[in-house]
């Protein structure tokens, strides 16, 4: 398996444009947007649909009135055209008595796009911290020809936080699979992450991402939450446009 990471989002449109017919591809944006889709889901919604565009969800929501809504813009919940949709994007508000059994259309400003920029890969894993080691044993239970880990980012620019995970990823995946091959972009992850493992709360929460949230009383709590290690069990994998448990 030859391992690559994708270490900005200033690389997504490349990333868009190749061929990933035998390629899976894991996508990870740990504060918060794939952490939020993992939690939601382990808490039983049905799927969760990741969209780019405000727009995109709000007609989703026209067409099927049942689904509930969530995402973020700048950090908090999307107001748009009068509508204040259901959740934002912190995993602590996708609890199991609001989202059992329940599709949840989901636009963020990073997470999601990273997302549809694989979309076309042989397959996508919407991946974290909390669900990492299930992730890395069912890439190793399956295993493809290719495997691209994608870091959403923060704005254009590189998050720390997923770089690290995508280096926890690799290393885990590598301790399983003594024929794993790393590009010089997943040898980078490893070196953050092997920086971070002693305490991911006191290295990561120094990232930019961290520190907003953290200066933000509602949700602070959002970065100790994600940054917690194998607590679900679950495989999130997106088919026709929708996330769900395997």
């Amino acid at each position: 398996m030859k391992i690559e990471v994708i270490l900005t989002p200033a690389e997504l449109p490349a990333l868009a444009a190749r061929d990933l017919g035998e390629t899976v591809c894991v996508a990870l944006d740990v504060l918060r947007a794939t952490s939020t889709f993992v939690t939601a889901l382990h808490h039983g919604a049905a799927a969760v649909i990741p969209v780019s565009e405000i727009s995109e969800a709000l007609k989703i929501k026209r067409q099927r009135p049942e689904v509930l809504t969530g995402g973020e813009r700048h950090g908090l919940k999307i107001r748009a055209n009068g509508y204040e949709f259901d959740f934002g994007n912190s995993p602590r508000e996708y609890t199991p008595d609001k989202v059992r059994g329940k599709t949840i259309v989901s636009t963020t400003t990073n997470g999601t796009r990273a997302l549809q920029a694989c979309a076309h890969a042989k397959s996508v894993l919407a991946g974290s911290f909390l669900n990492l080691a299930r992730t890395a044993q069912f890439l190793n239970e399956n295993p493809r020809e290719n495997l691209i880990i994608v870091c959403a980012g923060t704005g254009e620019r590189t998050a720390l936080e997923d770089v690290a995970a995508a280096g926890a990823l690799c290393e885990t995946i590598a301790a399983g699979k003594t024929n794993a091959a790393l590009s010089d972009s997943a040898r980078l992850a490893v070196s953050a992450f092997k920086q971070a493992k002693g305490d991911l709360l006191k290295s990561l929460g120094k990232s930019e991402n961290a520190a907003r949230l953290l200066a933000i009383p509602e949700l602070c709590d959002d970065v100790p939450f994600c940054l917690r290690r194998d607590v679900f069990d679950v495989v999130a994998v997106m088919k026709d446009g929708e996330i769900r448990i395997l």
